[in-house]
């Protein structure tokens, strides 16, 4: 249970790191702004699921 649990916290940082530097692309290539606000809005959502995914832990951690 607990590695299905670090499993699913895990993913969203994943999927951080990967927009993060997509961001990093698009700044350093000149390209459409519209891509790192794309990119940022993912930031955000999977900071949200990396957020529930620890509680999810902490909850089961406290039975």
């Amino acid at each position: 249970m607990l590695n299905k649990l670090v499993h699913d916290a895990r993913a969203p940082l994943n999927r951080i790191s990967m927009n993060a530097e997509l961001i990093k692309l698009v700044l350093e290539n000149d390209m459409p702004k519209q891509k790192a606000l794309e990119a940022l809005d993912k930031i955000i959502l999977n900071c949200q699921q990396c957020s529930e995914s620890l509680q999810n832990i902490t909850e089961h951690n406290n039975g």
